[in-house]
């Protein structure tokens, strides 16, 4: 069953609630955490676990995502790192996915499997069913992320998603919005209709990042830039 996202005026009340808090810095060091940008898109910055353990002067790094490359019990070794895990995401494997379910952790947990393993409905499924949220990659196959998408969209984890540029973070946009309506999520993830993200209404809007938890860029800067210009921000 479809949820209907009912489309307005182009210039609604809250031009910016599809991508408010959206974007997810990848920070490759603690450091780089003091040069992450401070926008409305601007997202909880992504962390390595054992950047966080190398730690030896206090600091508080505030609200994060933590990416687990290490056992998370060794976070609990440093005393000088202080923060707030909004998420935990961890990569996986086929054989690894069992472990990663198990996980018991303060925060939730955003699996990212490798869609080239396996059948991906049936792990994004078990992902889901065992109340962790999936993620992806945008540059996966459509395909393997029409998939993805046709099992969240019916789901209450939601999922979030890693893009390279802005243009793959419109296109996630627009996937997730054919996804919840019941539309071509192929043709969204080909050819993003930013028109009809831009019209979308503020419930509407909400209800997308309800399912779009965040998406994790390299370049949090250029990705607003091409939001911007798209429309989805007021200037």
């Amino acid at each position: 069953m479809s949820i209907p996202l009912t489309l307005g005026a182009p210039h609604r009340p809250d031009p910016q609630a599809l991508v408010a808090g959206l974007l997810q810095q990848r920070c490759r060091t603690t450091a780089d955490v003091s040069s992450c940008p401070d926008a409305v898109t601007t997202g909880p910055p992504v962390i390595d676990a054992s950047a966080l353990t190398a730690v030896r002067t206090e600091r508080n790094f505030g609200r994060i995502v933590v990416d687990l490359d290490i056992d998370p019990d060794e976070l609990r070794k440093n005393r000088y790192a202080s923060y707030e895990v909004v998420r935990y995401h961890v990569n996986v494997r086929e054989d690894t996915l069992p472990e990663a379910t198990s996980l018991r952790l303060p925060s939730p947990l955003v699996i990212f499997p490798d869609l080239n393993e396996g059948d991906v409905m049936e792990t994004v499924t078990a992902i889901v069913d065992s109340h962790r949220s999936p993620g992806f990659g945008a540059w996966e196959s459509s395909r393997r992320i029409a998939d993805v998408l046709a099992v969240v969209a019916h789901a209450e984890t939601g999922f979030s998603a890693r893009a390279r540029s802005g243009e793959e973070v419109l296109a996630i946009l627009a996937a997730t919005v054919a996804a919840l309506r019941g539309d071509d999520i192929l043709r969204a993830l080909a050819e993003p209709d930013v028109d009809a993200l831009i019209a979308l209404r503020p419930e509407a809007a909400e209800a997308v990042r309800t399912v779009l938890l965040g998406i994790e860029v390299d370049d949090a800067v250029g990705a607003h830039a091409v939001l911007l210009s798209a429309g989805l921000l007021a200037d």
